[in-house]
């Protein structure tokens, strides 16, 4: 904005004000109009001031809009709002010159054009265009409609645009955050079109119509340079390799992505259109298993553009790998290999440090050993100084003079070839006649190309060799030992068409390339799907395309085409390029194709299908015979470097076997001269040197110099990196590509084939292999060419769109039907919907879709194959999967059914079963009632008879006269009538035992008294009663032992301590006393319970019971949830207490608790629980099992890390994504013994008790896989900083995990109780043989057992019984 008032003026007149007008109209108008409005104005007053300034036709409507690119909007001024307002808006940078590049202008268009973007109602009431996903849901097709929707996406951020099943991808030439790996998840089999367009959609659709049709399937990826393909090809290899997460094929998904940087670093330069252009083609096919997994990969490469290494246009560069090489070398690497600087090589003449590091890793990702990486980068070293070599006449003007000196010097020592032969090469040519050999001196013009042509020849043969070694390390060795047939996805990243200032043989070739490519994408799109459409008899009305066919034969057709007239102008000695001009205009001069141009011009114009280019032909014929001389081949071949003479090479497979032998030989030889030296004798022993290594002549090494500081190296190469056989199955795959091989070999009788013969030869086996592939197309789009970020250029963008046949292709992708079946694959797809007796007769496929309810627009039925538009056949899958969800619900429903009636059942029965129980009991409970009832009321009766008896004798004065029984009878009734009668007062007392034994003995023995008791209980027993006497006996011995050892403890015990009672000062106090309570406990190996004597105290004012065996002040840390396991154990307690009192409890109370871990307790009384166990004062009796269970999940899941630490978790995954049972289970064990030992020893106890749990199985219904799915998350978690979508997927495999370390400690506890079973029979039958033993002793010994004297054999055979039972105790 721009003030033309000055002074006081500012105050009364209007500011004047310059808007820019960017007309967007269909004719040819300004680019740009400069409008001096008033503030005031409004849109429809500068709408017709525009409109003069053109020279439009006002009678049309037109439309003023405002573009925001930021917020990527266009927006449509009403006719009464003020322009000048919207730009004071704008940031201060856009409001007094607002260019298109700010990205804040107006644009002046027709109102019933289809350019605006945004999707509201303007002021005006003038619809704005809607964004599509699809361009075929465009409802007006036109150039400008297509472009104004991708222009929509493309300020919004959506690169990514459909027209049905092709992706259009425009080049933003900025990273967007859309390529991680929540992406891939995102798009995991969906359908194509569910989604946002996006490129890994295309790479998913692939991968699974490859899976489900089990057919190859191809990506081509087609633009012109500069459009993003390379860039489009790599996220494809990120998303293809990601999508296969089956199996343990990580190493060579890592070589595929390896792959990638290192081809780009040797085939990649920066061009005019493009700072990462792909000088060369390549088609990577990934190759899978039918499983899905990938098997490996093939790389194949065609027509790398050599001519950059020594000539490149103004403001382009050479490949990368020499500038990562220059400036990211470091100090030591560059004197190894005597590096300059960039601006002192003549190849190069113009921060990468990272680019060589990123590098670096990519060749390590391949497998490039670090000496192998020395070897190519001292080649390249060596190319550099190639281009250096500079050329002087000598004095006498005969010859050339190469020089300087020390770059031929560092030259010779870089190839290891000899100075003079090098200089002779240089500048000397070699030719046989039919008598003699003539050596002649180059020209100066001579000597350039050869020297050029050697350095082009080595950088080719390099490249080669590192294709060859890629293609190596993506082998699968399977694929050459088992016939098992693989599925392939196949990307095609080949060079974009271009048009430089100057286009040479290479841009020919290239733009040859691509016309053969737009011809198979018109084939595949147009012809094909119009041919199919005819043959089927249904109605279609044709669409015209602009067919390229004749673009192509005027290049390739035989006999007339360039390249044939090229080859044979190339064989003719004494043509040039001039007559290679003029037999191109002579042959095509009424050739639409070949536009001639003036005759003192030495190009040709050839009209491409993306426009006219103009070829300079100087240097035609030198490029198409590029080859190298065989004299120089010679010198290069003598070079002491193995490395080098492998890339010169012919035939790698013949090289490699050479090699072999020629290293076995020196083998051999070496170690015959160690064995002679140590025959020789007085000889000193001398370590043995290994002189086969520094011979000059190996072929052992096949990537490494003899000269290397580690010779074993050599070895480690040789048989780890590759073998004959597998090398020559790699040769096989690209064959075609080895036929510049045979430009190498010295001795040529046949004549090579040209450079163009090779390229077609190649690109005919290319489309070949993409012809027996299922395509999909992605179109790439160059987005200005400027390559700034985020500006779209509507002509460029426009001229891409019209050249690609864009409007063409959108047009029959919407009328065409992208759906095939053939009437047997709908039947056998949509089965379900149809009737049961339906047929494949069209009329039954007719009846279903109108049924359906499609419209007659949207299918067609052919001859034999019944077409669908994709929204239409994406509606009857829809409808076929509810049909097949509503037949399993179905399903389920019946199944619940049954399973319902047989739980019914199986509790009818039960409750059956309960009540006849319960009468039975009942009926037991009231006989026995009856029965006590029974023998309380005899009981009384008898008594009372006893009673009255004995009244009676007492009233009658009946006495008993101790004195006159015999000894025995007095013992037996002194015993009968103490102990019968001692709650009773007797009228005569009972004189004292020892008084009345007195009287007839002073002394009574326990034998005596022992047996007397028994002969008086033989006597009153009855004949019946006498199997009963022993018993009798027994009891009373039994009972007369008890008392005679409290009497003699009674006697040896002290006078009783008076206990003084305590009383509490206040109801805070408590009165402790020491307790020994019996505290149950389990034995960790066999099950068996221990009642283990613990420590308590008891208050005695308020039993406030506190048991010290679980909380001691012993035990580490105060808290016991959200802690480290470390923190809570010590060497006295190596597992948690909290955690051991909680699993002991659930041990003892809960096993047969059905659902013990799947179902939870209440969380009131889990909060309450918890708090108390952190308080130290909980009673676990108080609360139910569920409660306890619930609070030992929290504990684990509460952990800062869990028992299975975050470092091992991806160890613990890996270890189950092994193939073998077996392997699993050594690797899982393995990494246990990586746990710390509080977590390992945690996880033991842990481990152990669900094994108890699953022993329950029959009564809790916890089986190991059960307790793996609830425990997995508690005890293998992965680290928070794991993306969440990615930890979804791991957890089968944590599962799995758990549920090994549970099934192995089960089977190890069955082993061991089994042994325990058998040790306990042992223990069992030694005991028994022990007490027989004891018993037949005791019964022989009867009348002396105060006096056991057994005899020295059965004391010997009882202490070895004795020795046995404690020996199988300790082993069990």
């Amino acid at each position: 904005i721009e003030s033309h008032s000055k002074g006081s003026e500012y105050l009364c007149k209007p500011q004047a004000v310059f808007l820019q007008i960017y007309p967007r109209l269909s004719q040819d108008k300004a680019a740009c109009c400069t409008l001096q409005v008033s503030p005031g104005a409004t849109a429809a007053m500068v709408i017709q001031k525009a409109g003069a300034t053109l020279g439009l036709d006002m009678t049309s409507p037109y439309a003023l809009l405002e573009v925001r690119q930021a917020e990527g909007e266009e927006r449509r001024l009403g006719d009464t709002e003020m322009p000048v307002e919207r730009v004071l808006l704008w940031p201060p940078g856009a409001r007094k010159r607002h260019p298109q590049e700010k990205g804040y202008y107006f644009i002046l268009q027709a109102q019933g054009g289809e350019g605006a973007l945004g999707s509201e109602m303007d002021g005006g009431g003038v619809p704005s265009l809607e964004e599509y996903d699809d361009l075929c849901s465009l409802s007006t097709l036109t150039e400008d409609t297509i472009l104004a929707a991708l222009r929509l996406r493309f300020y919004k951020h959506n690169i990514y645009t459909y027209a049905r099943g092709i992706l259009v991808a425009i080049n933003p030439f900025k990273f967007l955050p859309i390529y991680n790996p929540k992406y891939v998840m995102m798009y995991n089999n969906q359908p194509l079109g569910k989604l946002s367009p996006h490129i890994f959609a295309v790479a998913d659709v692939a991968y699974h119509t490859m899976l489900k049709q089990q057919e190859n399937q191809c990506v081509v990826i087609s633009g012109e340079s500069g459009s993003g393909k390379t860039q489009s090809t790599n996220f494809l290899i990120h998303c293809l390799t990601a999508l296969s997460q089956k199996g343990y094929s990580s190493g060579v998904k890592r070589t595929i992505l390896g792959a990638g940087p290192v081809l780009e670093a040797f085939g990649n330069a920066k061009t005019a259109q493009n700072n990462n252009s792909s000088r060369f083609g390549k088609f990577i096919r990934v190759n899978y298993l039918k499983s899905g997994v990938v098997r490996g990969a093939v790389v194949e490469k065609y027509l790398l553009e050599k001519c950059r290494l020594v000539f490149r246009a103004k403001n382009e560069r050479n490949y990368h790998v020499f500038y990562y090489l220059l400036v990211g070398a470091s100090k030591e690497e560059q004197r190894e290999f005597s590096l300059l600087q960039p601006e002192d090589y003549t190849y190069l003449q113009q921060d990468l440090r990272h680019e060589f590091e990123r590098l670096h890793q990519a060749m390590e990702m391949v497998g490039f050993l670090p000496s192998t990486k020395k070897q190519i980068f001292s080649m390249l070293s060596a190319i550099l100084y190639l281009g250096n070599v500079t050329y002087t006449q000598s004095e006498d003007g005969q010859a050339l003079e190469a020089g300087p000196a020390d770059v031929l010097s560092t030259l010779s020592d870089l190839l290891k070839v000899k100075q003079e032969l090098l200089v002779e090469a240089l500048t000397k040519r070699k030719q046989t006649t039919a008598n003699d050999k003539l050596v002649l001196h180059y020209t100066l013009k001579e000597a350039v190309t050869a020297r050029d042509s050697m350095a082009k020849s080595l950088y080719s043969s390099l490249f080669d060799w590192i294709v060859l070694h890629i293609n190596h390390a993506l082998l699968n060795r399977r694929d050459m030992e088992e016939a098992v047939s693989c599925l392939s996805i196949g990307i095609l990243d080949i060079f974009g068409f271009e048009d430089f200032q100057t286009n040479s043989f290479e841009q020919f070739c290239i733009n040859y390339a691509n016309e053969k490519l737009q011809y198979y994408f018109n084939q595949h799109i147009f012809k094909l799907e119009q041919k199919e459409y005819q043959a089927e008899g249904i109605s279609w009305s044709t669409i015209d395309y602009t067919d390229n066919l004749g673009c192509i034969h005027l290049i390739s057709q035989k006999p007339t085409g360039l390249f044939h007239l090229l080859d044979e102008e190339s064989n003719l000695p004494q043509a040039t390029d001039d007559t290679l001009l003029n037999k191109f205009k002579q042959q095509h001069q009424d050739n639409p194709y070949f536009v001639p141009t003036t005759v003192m011009l030495p190009a040709f114009v050839i009209q491409h299908f993306a426009g006219k280019v103009k070829y300079q032909i100087k240097d035609f014929r030198k490029k198409n015979t590029d080859h190298m001389r065989p004299d120089i081949v010679a010198l290069l071949r003598s070079s002491e470097r193995a490395f080098m003479r492998q890339l010169i090479g012919s035939d790698p497979v013949a090289v490699f076997r050479w090699g072999i032998l020629r290293a076995t030989i020196r083998i051999i030889a070496a170690f015959n001269e160690a064995g002679s030296r140590r025959a020789v004798p007085g000889r000193l022993r001398h370590p043995i040197q290994l002189t086969f290594f520094s011979s000059h002549s190996s072929l052992l090494d096949f990537s490494f110099d003899r000269s290397d500081d580690n010779p074993l190296e050599v070895f480690e190469d040789i048989f780890n990196l590759m073998n004959s056989r597998s090398l020559k199955h790699i040769v096989g795959l690209t064959l075609h590509d080895r036929a510049s091989r045979s430009l190498l070999h010295p001795h040529q009788r046949k004549k090579p084939p040209s450079i163009s013969a090779q390229f077609q030869a190649s690109l005919n086996k290319l489309l070949e292999t993409v012809g027996k592939a299922e395509p999909f197309f992605i179109r790439c789009i160059r987005s200005n060419a400027e390559k700034k970020e985020m500006l779209f250029d509507n002509a460029l963008v426009q001229q891409q769109l019209r050249y690609t046949g864009m409007l063409e292709t959108v047009r029959i992708q919407k009328s065409g039907y992208n759906a095939k079946f053939t009437f047997t694959e709908f039947l056998e797809q949509f089965k379900v919907l149809l009737p049961k007796e339906a047929t494949t007769a069209p009329e039954d496929i007719a009846n279903l879709l109108q049924k359906m309810g499609l419209g007659q627009s949207t299918y067609q039925i052919g001859k034999t194959k019944v077409f669908l538009k994709e929204r239409e056949k994406q509606h009857l899958q829809d409808t076929l999967n509810k049909e097949v969800m509503r037949h399993i619900v179905i399903l389920q429903r019946w199944f619940r059914a049954c399973l319902s009636r047989s739980h019914f059942l199986y509790k009818k029965d039960a409750a059956i079963r309960i009540q006849r129980c319960w009468r039975a009991f009942r009926a037991d409970t009231r006989c026995r009632a009856a029965t006590v009832i029974q023998a309380a009321w005899r009981g009384s009766q008898k008594r009372k008879d006893y009673l009255r008896k004995r009244n009676r004798c007492l009233e009658t004065g009946f006495k008993i006269d101790w004195c006159s029984l015999p000894e025995t009878d007095v013992k037996i009734w002194v015993v009968l009538y103490c102990t019968s009668n001692h709650r009773h007062t007797l009228h005569e007392p009972c004189p004292p035992l020892p008084y009345v034994l007195s009287k007839q003995k002073p002394h009574i023995s326990y034998k005596g008294l022992m047996k007397g008791y028994q002969n008086r209980v033989s006597s009153l027993a009855e004949a019946k009663q006498q199997t009963e006497v022993q018993s009798v006996v027994n009891l009373f011995q039994s009972v007369l032992d008890g008392f005679i050892r409290g009497e003699i403890k009674r006697a040896e015990a002290g006078p009783v301590k008076v206990v003084l009672n305590r009383v509490r000062q206040t109801p805070l106090d408590h009165m402790f006393s020491t307790y020994q309570v019996n505290i149950m406990q389990s034995c960790d190996l066999c099950g068996s319970f221990i009642w283990g004597m613990e420590k308590a105290y008891m208050c005695s004012g308020d039993l406030l019971f506190t048991p010290i065996s679980y909380w001691d002040d012993g035990v580490p840390g105060h808290l016991h949830f959200g802690v480290q396991v470390c923190v809570l154990t010590s060497k006295t307690y190596p597992i948690p207490m909290v955690v051991q009192m909680m699993l002991e409890h659930v041990e003892m109370n809960g096993l047969y608790t059905e659902g013990i871990y799947r179902k939870s307790g209440s969380a009131c009384h889990a909060r309450e629980l918890h708090q108390l166990l952190e308080t130290k004062r909980a009673t676990l009796e108080k609360y139910s099992i569920h409660t306890v269970t619930g609070l030992v999940k929290r504990w684990l899941r509460e952990l800062p890390e869990p028992l299975l630490t975050f470092s091992l978790y991806n160890d613990f995954l890996h270890a189950v994504e092994l193939p073998e049972q077996s392997e699993q289970l050594r690797a899982v064990y393995q990494k246990l013994d990586d746990l710390p030992p509080s977590n390992f020893n945690t996880l033991e106890r842990l481990v152990f008790h669900l094994v108890r749990v699953a022993k329950e199985e029959e009564h809790n219904r916890m089986s190991a896989n059960s307790l793996a799915i609830v425990f997995a998350p508690c005890i293998l978690r992965s680290p928070d900083t794991t993306d969440p979508f990615l930890s979804m997927k791991d957890i089968s495999k944590t599962t799995t995990c758990v549920e090994i370390l549970i099934l192995e400690q089960f089977r190890r506890y069955n082993e061991k109780m089994q042994e325990i079973t058998e040790l306990e029979f042992a223990e069992a039958l030694a005991v028994n043989k022990l007490m027989l033993k004891r018993q037949n002793t005791v019964k022989l010994d009867v009348p002396q057992m105060d006096d056991l004297n057994r005899s020295d054999i059965d004391m010997e055979s009882e202490r070895t019984l004795i020795e046995r039972i404690k020996s199988i105790k300790e082993e069990k």
